[in-house]
């Protein structure tokens, strides 16, 4: 197994990583079929991996089994809303008109945002932000260093780009319970060019409506219970439906969870199915493999420095996606 060295990580990236002996949260895997490379983003610190300030790695492999890296492809600069020090989260990357677009969750906890926040955490800026390179190696340069996508006022994460069926882009993204109580997953309407919204957010559906009982019920009656909601990703099926992988919780443990979209299109309104994965698992994404197979990678558990990325092999139904089997030690 290989041991990283968090004095060193970054300035020495090497080959031979198995997915289990990557420290990683939320996932993302890009599969780029002109060079035949799988790259797997997720986000850096200073902590786990010698940083100097939070950012996102990416490493690469040719099989899904053997990686190399990591390697620095973003860094928050000193001129952003965000804090250098205060986090990055949930790494997207995304093949735009020519360009690949990374978002990316940000954070200043030393700008309250007005009001109280629930399950004893306070408001604070966090929002998705989407930075541009030439490359899926990067480097990554911010599109706009002075505003999150979703409204600055509301404290928002793990954005993700959807391509609706007119070809217009959005931006869905979820509303955090800190704020809300009852977590929501929401979307935006954005500019061509990617470089900020240009709608106010929609409404797609609440955290409580999945189809277990996936709260946190606070004993005083007088609080409101607490749904998580995180991680949503959408895609279309071999039948051309709409779906949206999201992730909560079921009786404290982390679920990897699908929705549906009875219309087909992105405002709904989205049925609940069963979950994908359990065991404290989640954040997921889906991807193609080269030989054209689905897979999901999720990360288990949820809690670092213990997280890792796990692969499923996935069966498109027509109607939704449904695992197959988990793959071994990847």
């Amino acid at each position: 197994m290989t041991v990283f060295n968090a004095a060193s990580d970054v300035a020495n990236p090497q080959s031979g990583h198995k997915l289990a002996d990557i420290p990683a949260h939320d996932p993302f895997i890009v599969a780029d079929a002109q060079t035949g490379i799988y790259y797997l983003y997720t986000g850096g610190s200073p902590r786990l991996h010698g940083m100097d300030r939070y950012g996102v790695l990416a490493y690469k492999s040719t099989d899904l089994a053997k990686w190399e890296g990591p390697y620095v492809v973003f860094t928050i600069p000193d001129d952003s809303w965000a804090h250098p020090q205060h986090g990055a989260w949930a790494p997207e990357v995304h093949a735009y008109n020519g360009r690949y677009y990374l978002f990316i969750t940000l954070h200043h906890n030393d700008k309250p945002l007005e009001g109280v926040g629930h399950g004893g955490y306070p408001l604070q800026r966090r929002g998705t932000v989407i930075a541009v390179s030439d490359s899926l190696e990067g480097p990554f340069e911010f599109m706009d260093t002075d505003e999150p996508i979703a409204p600055s006022e509301h404290m928002t994460l793990d954005g993700s780009l959807y391509i609706d069926e007119e070809g217009s882009p959005w931006m869905v993204y979820c509303h955090e319970w800190v704020q809300t109580a009852d977590g929501t997953i929401e979307a935006v309407r954005l500019r061509d060019d990617l470089s900020g919204r240009s709608s106010e957010p929609i409404h797609l559906f609440d955290g409580s409506a999945a189809p277990w009982d996936n709260g946190d019920h606070r004993a005083d009656s007088s609080q409101r219970s607490m749904y998580v909601t995180d991680g949503c990703q959408l895609y279309r099926t071999s039948g051309n439906r709409l779906v949206m992988l999201w992730s909560t919780y079921e009786a404290g443990s982390y679920v990897q969870t699908i929705a549906r979209s009875v219309s087909g299109k992105l405002e709904g309104p989205w049925e609940q199915l069963e979950p994908l994965v359990r065991g404290d698992s989640g954040h997921g994404m889906l991807f193609r493999t080269f030989e054209g197979n689905w897979m999901l990678i999720v990360h288990s558990p949820f809690k670092m420095p213990d997280s890792r990325c796990k692969l499923y092999e996935m069966t498109d139904t027509g109607e939704t996606f449904v695992v197959k089997s988990p793959i071994g030690d990847a």
